[in-house]
């Protein structure tokens, strides 16, 4: 029998697995699609502590990520780097004193180490003011975080496994049914086999599923809602030079980020639109695409048009619903709604944000304690996730240590590898000494060992896997090269 049954593969699930693993529990994790497949691979790919969300009073949401970004780049700093924003000031949106106000408390609110201090800046001369259009003449420069969004939920996953937790993708929770002092679950994969588990606790982690699994899984009754909010984002050719981002302000008073992406590309986005249909995947519409084009172009000197544009994404944002309005503003703090009055417990989780998953699951695990008795201290904030391991908070010594052992990797592909892999990577070369030795090359640096380690390692099974979430080497390669590596993973494998 497992302690805990969680069902959602994404960022909280794959969270709460690792701690929960890690406390000495027995943790089974399902998924019924991939790993990251929803809300978390649809995200802006920021570990940050939200700006703007200071202008909504939310000072302990604010303050915990502030302080997750110091933990993350310790413990995955392959995944995680610094990043700066610039924000050009409008004194007709933002007085210049509210910005200065609100930096500071962005700068002073949770301990600070690793990141740059807040500052004013020129814009009048020099790149950072170069794409902006001529009446900004001064801004403000900050520092936050980047992250690979689905790589992080991947690295949680496996460090998970390694901890003993059971990572199951491609399967559904049927049903369950409820006892005294545990749940019998029925499970199903996507070959259409069947299982039966028994869980002292079900964790359910699913996003913009979870009032689904509420209801029509676990029949508990649910306590509080949740609202769902489709944020979307475009892809577009590289806008400017620099590896500094944009957060811009629109006349909405939102604000619209542009980020460097991919080396070749920038990231804008995002929009909070409602979604009061059933959870599911979701597509940009034209009204979001006007939306995101107009507001860079007012304030970047070039217009940004719709030739620009390389690939869109989008996806539901599964928010505690605080009963705001305006769906820019529904809070992104997290609830946890336990039902422990009727027979073995069940935690629902309402909310959150990638940044702030390790202490979502933290909080998780303490909400659980008295149903879970002598379970372990909390463990994670110091703790290196999958491919951190020995990296001491540090990636360049990583780098140079892969170059210096496997000099025949092009630098792009090296940098892409550690980047991906962390101190992993060379678990994927293994004895390789040349290009060759990584068999067939399917296009920009991906070879079959690659693939060959993202399925036997990582759980990857379709080309959506392989190149969307666990890579972004979709956007860079051609239609031909997605079908060679689409072809690959149809091919049976050697018994």
């Amino acid at each position: 029998m497992f302690d805990l049954l969680i069902v959602g593969g994404g960022v909280n699930g794959a969270a709460i697995a690792r701690d929960a693993a890690g406390r000495g529990l027995r943790v089974l994790l399902v998924e019924q699609s991939d790993l990251a497949a929803a809300t978390s691979s649809a995200s802006t790919k920021l570990i940050h502590g939200g700006l703007r969300y200071l202008e909504n009073y939310e000072f302990r949401l604010v303050r915990e990520a502030l302080a997750e970004r110091e933990t993350m780049l310790a413990s995955a700093p392959h995944l995680v780097r610094e990043l700066t924003f610039v924000l050009p000031h409008e004194a007709a949106l933002r007085a210049a004193w509210m910005i200065r106000a609100g930096l500071f408390l962005y700068d002073h609110l949770a301990p600070r180490g690793r990141l740059a201090a807040s500052r004013g800046v020129s814009l009048e001369t020099g790149p950072l003011g170069a794409p902006l259009r001529d009446f900004y003449g001064r801004g403000f420069a900050y520092a936050d975080c980047w992250v690979d969004d689905a790589r992080l939920v991947v690295a949680y996953a496996l460090s998970a496994q390694e901890l003993s937790a059971e990572i199951r993708v491609g399967t559904k929770l049927l049903h369950a049914e409820r006892r005294a002092d545990r749940w019998t679950a029925f499970l199903e994969t996507e070959g259409g086999d069947r299982e039966e588990v028994e869980a002292r606790v079900v964790v359910n982690a699913a996003g913009p599923y979870v009032s689904q699994v509420l209801h029509g899984a676990l029949h508990v009754p649910e306590h509080k809602h949740l609202r769902l909010v489709k944020g979307s984002h475009l892809v577009t050719r590289r806008l400017y030079e620099g590896d500094h981002a944009y957060i811009l302000q629109n006349t909405d008073r939102r604000i619209v980020f542009a980020i460097p992406y991919e080396g070749d590309f920038t990231l804008i986005g995002s929009t909070d639109a409602p979604h009061d249909g059933p959870p599911g995947p979701v597509a940009i519409d034209e009204a979001e695409t006007e939306y995101l084009l107009a507001a860079v172009s007012r304030c970047f000197a070039e217009p940004v048009t719709r030739d620009d544009v390389k690939w869109s994404y989008a996806g539901l944002r599964p928010l505690f619903d605080d009963g705001a309005l305006n769906a820019s503003v529904v809070t992104r703090d997290y609830a946890f709604d336990l039902d422990a009055g009727k027979g073995a417990p069940s935690l629902s989780i309402f909310g959150g944000k990638i940044t702030t998953a390790r202490r979502l699951a933290e909080h998780a695990l303490e909400t659980l304690a008295p149903v879970l008795p002598k379970l372990a201290p909390a463990w994670t904030q110091r703790a290196p996730l999958a491919g951190g391991e020995g990296l001491v908070g540090e990636f360049t010594p990583l780098l140079a240590r892969l170059q210096s052992e496997k000099p025949f990797l092009p630098p792009a592909l090296a940098l892409r590898l550690a980047r991906a892999y962390g101190a992993r990577v060379f678990r994927l070369l293994g004895a390789a000494e040349s290009l060759s030795d990584l068999g067939e090359h399917f296009g920009c640096g991906f070879h079959a060992a690659e693939l060959d380690y993202l399925v036997r390692e990582e759980w990857a099974r379709s080309a959506d896997d392989v190149l969307w979430r666990r890579s972004k080497l979709g956007l860079h390669m051609t239609a031909a090269e997605r079908e060679k590596v689409a072809a690959a993973l149809r091919r049976p494998k050697a018994a």
